[in-house]
């Protein structure tokens, strides 16, 4: 008996534009209420859009905009710095 190979979602990164799994992606959510944070869980209520854990990507992504356009909102400036210490901190472990 041939056992169910479970669906691994796949997301598109804003940076690179790859389709990875979702695991290998960092989340950052616009809450319902207009607030937009990082979302290590993945499971955040809210908009989502997806960067990989590569400083390429994040520094691709600010310069083209991507998350202020994929969330129809300015993103506040720690919200890069936080993604910034979380790719570094990712490369380092």
């Amino acid at each position: 008996m041939a056992v169910a190979q479970k669906k691994i979602p796949m997301r598109q990164c804003l940076g690179c534009r790859e389709h990875k799994p979702k695991r290998e992606l960092v989340r950052v959510v616009r809450s319902p209420e207009g607030e937009v944070s990082l979302d290590l869980t993945g499971k955040s209520n809210g908009r989502g859009a997806y960067l990989c854990r590569s400083a390429a990507c994040l520094h691709r992504a600010i310069k083209s905009r991507a998350l202020s356009r994929a969330f129809g909102t300015e993103v506040p400036e720690e919200v890069f710095l936080r993604l910034e210490s979380e790719i570094e901190s990712g490369d380092a472990g």
